[in-house]
């Protein structure tokens, strides 16, 4: 199991009207991800932002040395491929997305390598993992949804940590060096149960963005991670 955790704040629960100075505020804050939560109306119920948002994001998230900051986008579009080549060449260095939303998901995985970005494969609380058994020596991360997608500010559902502790048996017997995300509910009072149930990345974005202290929070949860690793 990877020791090095990712604290990735999704910008769907950000100040939309300044969404450029709180990409910065939460990297400055310890931030190593920023994830985009990106929905279509179509394939979940709700609409937020394109590949020109990522462009025009790409130049904030960096450290204040200026180091580049990973962009983790998770497609809730479907079709997937267009939009998927669309947020590569806007800057994303993670694109995953749900295997139910293509037509052919090895070639989607295929695509977006193509692009230069790590491909992933998202699962939702009730979607069964099988395409893993095809697929998995091809991808660089497994997001398992612990709500429903669609929406921000949701309740984790517990059922969620007997699936990660699944993905995380496949990913140990790949050998492969695959990251482990989990989106949904995540808060610094749950955080050190996920990531014993074999978690290695988590996003959160009302538990970091609802508060008036970005950093805190992080710390925070970085200190819940240090618990449970001790």
């Amino acid at each position: 199991m990877s020791k090095i955790h990712r604290i990735a704040p999704s910008i769907l629960s950000a100040d939309f009207a300044r969404l450029g100075e709180e990409v910065k505020n939460v990297i400055a804050s310890g931030a190593d991800w920023i994830h985009f939560d990106v929905m279509d109306n179509h394939y979940v119920p709700n609409l937020t932002f394109g590949p020109m948002v990522c462009a025009a994001l790409k130049p904030h998230a960096k450290t204040p040395a200026g180091q580049a900051v990973p962009i983790d986008v998770h497609l809730m579009v479907q079709p997937v491929d267009a939009l998927a080549q669309a947020f590569a060449e806007a800057g994303a260095d993670y694109i995953s997305f749900h295997p139910e939303a293509s037509g052919h998901v090895h070639r989607s995985v295929q695509a977006i390598k193509a692009k230069g970005c790590k491909a992933g494969l998202v699962f939702n609380p009730a979607s069964p993992m099988d395409v893993l058994d095809w697929v998995i020596d091809d991808i660089d991360l497994i997001l398992i949804m612990s709500v429903n997608p669609g929406f921000g500010g949701q309740s984790f559902i517990d059922s969620a940590l007997r699936k990660i502790e699944q993905a995380r048996k496949r990913i140990d017997a790949s050998g492969k060096d695959i990251r482990l995300e989990v989106d949904g509910g995540i808060k610094t009072d749950n955080i050190a149960r996920v990531a014993a149930a074999g978690a290695d990345t988590f996003v959160a974005g009302s538990a970091i963005f609802g508060k008036t202290d970005y950093k805190a929070v992080i710390d925070a949860m970085r200190a819940a991670l240090a618990t449970r690793a001790s």
